[in-house]
């Protein structure tokens, strides 16, 4: 799919989009089409519940002698954000495909037009994201594919400006997007530790450690939760070099388990096929480097995924068992399921004492004990410092990607005190997703370090505007928006 914005509208198209503001007021454009087609447009504008509410759509079929099968009319509200522009870019594409259009020209009239119209098309953008990568034959009445579209603005050349950052962010959703997707036979350790070396074609210096380098570095953490696959764990490197060579980097982990059946403490075998995006964290890692490296990002960022399967063979970790971590700090295990703290206590220690980051973000599908505080409509988040836990929460809020801080303490931290080792791997009944923070924060060495528990948002079962059911690439836009608005230079 092609967007383009330009000051002149093409000859033709197959439909026609125009913007009608709250209390059913004709933008310039909306005038002019109703001029030209006879009163129609204002007559469409005072039918049935349409009133020109922020993200309304209103559909006619064009009358003869117009180059269009269609008009639309499209909510512009009293004031246009970039949440609502954004919600309405995905509005317009889903009608566009669902009405079989192949070309659209869309007017937008508005204050700040440039921003105006650069959000809608970020918002078709998003919302325009399908995975349909091994469905080999298509029903018909599926959605048709958008060949292109033109925005028609005044501000034609700044719009395109600000689209070309915009653009990039959304390339890091869809990468995200498509990985969680992807079925565990085809994205493993190994794959996915690919899919990271294809970002050097964007200047991102990748380095992968397989387990012969962990083994030496003693990752004894991570490793202990892949021993029971056929699949080699991996430790992947993502460096983007955008600021100044003196800066120090921001840092961002991820969770990668690209398959977790429990191991030994098997998980029960409904929705067990759920668990292909326990890597969802890594994903995120994955496209928010590809963003950033896409628009050229000033900043020093390092992303680090660890990436496993856990697997339950003759050679799996058992409950019981206590390793080491390369911190040197001793786990017992009581539950093999608890297993992606284990992946990031050795990423995140490997994290910090390598690259002496200014601040550290992790992210993971850690607990379902997440979901029963937040729901699907939040992220937990946990913090150490207050002034970055309130920049990940007005980010979030930003890009509706939405975090709630949960607390963190010291009666939480003695829930995971073992007897026989430094730690233990599970807390107990109460508070499972704090004490899982509990056990991260050991291992973060007093930088300044946020957790994000996205176990509620990275897979939705319906879908919205601007996210399909299923991957939704929930954090990909809030860390964007949380490095450019404080560590850009």
């Amino acid at each position: 799919m092609k967007i383009t914005f330009s000051t002149k509208a093409p000859k033709k198209a197959d439909s026609i989009l125009v913007g009608v503001e709250e209390g059913r007021k004709l933008t310039a454009s909306a005038q002019e089409l109703d001029d030209v087609t006879s009163g129609m447009v204002s007559r469409a504008a005072k039918t049935g519940k349409f009133s020109g509410k922020t993200a309304q759509v209103a559909e006619v079929l064009a009358p003869a002698g117009l180059d269009a099968d269609r008009i639309y009319l499209l909510g512009f509200g009293k004031e246009f954000d970039q949440l609502s522009a954004q919600k309405l870019g995905g509005t317009i594409i889903g009608r566009l495909m669902g009405a079989g259009s192949k070309t659209a020209t869309i007017f937008v009239d508005a204050a700040d037009e440039a921003e105006v119209a650069a959000q809608i098309a970020f918002g078709i953008k998003l919302g325009a994201y399908k995975f349909e990568k091994y469905i080999t034959k298509k029903e018909e009445g599926d959605s048709t594919e958008i060949s292109e579209i033109t925005i028609v603005t005044k501000a034609a050349t700044s719009a395109d400006q600000k689209f070309d950052n915009l653009n990039a962010v959304a390339e890091g959703v869809y990468l995200t997007r498509d990985v969680i997707s992807e079925p565990p036979n085809v994205l493993y350790p190994e794959t996915m530790a690919n899919e990271a070396e294809k970002l050097s074609e964007l200047g991102v210096k990748v380095t992968v450690l397989g387990e012969a380098e962990m083994t030496e570095l003693g990752m004894g953490a991570l490793l202990g939760v892949g021993q029971g696959s056929a699949r080699e764990s991996k430790l992947v490197v993502m460096e983007w070099k955008g600021g100044t060579k003196s800066e120090a980097p921001v840092a961002f982990v991820g969770k990668g388990v690209t398959f977790d059946t429990g191991g030994i403490s098997l998980k029960p075998g409904p929705g067990m096929d759920e668990m292909k995006w326990d890597m969802g964290g890594s994903g995120v890692v994955l496209g928010l480097m590809k963003a950033l490296a896409g628009r050229q990002a000033k900043v020093n960022a390092i992303g680090v995924i660890g990436l496993v399967e856990n697997m339950p063979d003759g050679n799996a970790q058992r409950p019981g068992d206590i390793v080491t971590s390369m911190s040197g700090q001793t786990i017992e295990i009581l539950n093999t399921d608890a297993e992606g703290r284990l992946v990031l206590a050795d990423a995140l220690w490997y994290t910090q004492d390598k690259y002496k980051p200014q601040i550290m973000i992790d992210l993971a599908t850690l607990t379902g004990a997440i979901m029963v505080s937040l729901g699907q409509e939040h992220a937990g988040l946990f913090s150490n410092d207050d002034q970055l836990a309130e920049r990940l929460t007005a980010a979030g809020l930003a890009t509706d990607d939405k975090v709630w801080r949960m607390p963190l303490g010291d009666a939480y931290d003695k829930q995971i005190k073992s007897s026989v080792a430094d730690m233990k791997n599970i807390g107990g009944k109460y508070g499972g997703s704090i004490t899982a923070a509990q056990f991260l924060q050991r291992y973060v060495n007093g930088t300044k370090w946020a957790h994000l528990d996205i176990a509620g948002v990275t897979w939705s079962a319906k879908s919205t505007a601007t996210a399909p059911k299923g991957a939704t690439g929930f954090g990909v836009k809030l860390l964007d928006r949380f490095v450019s608005e404080h560590y850009e230079g």
